[in-house]
C-alpha cells in the first residue's frame, strides 16, 4: 500500500516541479520580450525609424502624457513672461501621441536619444508595467529627464504599449549654441 502512494506523491511532485519550471521559463520569455520592446523603442528614436516605432503600440491614440515638474513649469513661465508679461503660466501637463513624437524625432536633424536606467518590469504574462528613469538627449545635451511608466498588453502579435506617462524635469541650463556651418 505504501509503494503506490509513495510513487503517486513522487510523480505529482515531479509534475508540479516541471510545471513550475515551465511557468518560470514562460515568465522569463515574457520579460525578455518586453525588454526587446524597450530596446526597439530606444533604437527607433536613434534611427528615426517611424515604422518600427509605431509597431510597438496598441493603437495610435494611446495615452501619451507628461507632467512637468514645478521647477520646469516656473522656468517655462519665466521665459513666457519675459516675452509677454500678460501671458498665463504654461500648463503643468502635456498630451500628445506616439505618431507626433516620432514624426518630430524623424524631422529633427540632430542626434536624438532617450536613455533608460533602473528599468523595472512587472508582468503576469498578459499585462505588464515598465517603470524606469530616463534622459532625453539632443546630442550631448540632456534636454529633460524624469521617471517614465508604460502599460503593455500581450496581443496575438506580441507585446504592445497601451499607455506612456512620464514626469519631465527640463534642463535649467540652456542648450549649447549651434555650431557654425563650415
Amino acid at each position: 500500500m505504501k509503494r503506490p502512494l509513495t510513487a503517486a506523491i513522487l510523480a505529482a511532485g515531479l509534475y508540479l516541479a516541471a510545471g513550475s519550471q515551465a511557468w518560470a521559463q514562460t515568465k522569463l520569455d515574457h520579460r525578455q520580450q518586453i525588454e526587446q520592446v524597450v530596446e526597439t523603442f530606444r533604437t527607433s528614436i536613434i534611427n528615426k525609424d517611424k515604422d518600427s516605432f509605431m509597431k510597438l503600440f496598441l493603437r495610435d491614440n494611446i495615452t501619451w502624457s507628461a507632467a512637468f515638474t514645478d521647477a520646469s513649469v516656473e522656468r517655462r513661465h519665466a521665459r513666457v513672461r519675459a516675452k509677454d508679461p500678460s501671458r498665463p503660466a504654461p500648463p503643468k501637463t502635456f498630451n500628445s501621441n506616439p505618431r507626433e513624437f516620432i514624426e518630430d524625432i524623424a524631422g529633427d536633424p540632430a542626434h536624438l536619444e532617450e536613455t533608460f536606467s533602473n528599468v523595472r518590469i512587472d508582468t503576469d504574462g498578459d499585462v505588464a508595467q515598465v517603470w524606469f528613469d530616463y534622459s532625453f538627449m539632443v546630442g550631448n545635451y540632456k534636454q529633460n529627464s524624469g521617471k517614465e511608466a508604460w502599460h503593455l498588453l500581450r496581443t496575438e502579435s506580441g507585446w504592445k504599449i497601451a499607455s506612456v506617462i512620464w514626469s519631465m524635469e527640463t534642463n535649467p541650463e540652456p542648450p549649447p549654441p549651434p555650431k557654425p556651418k563650415a
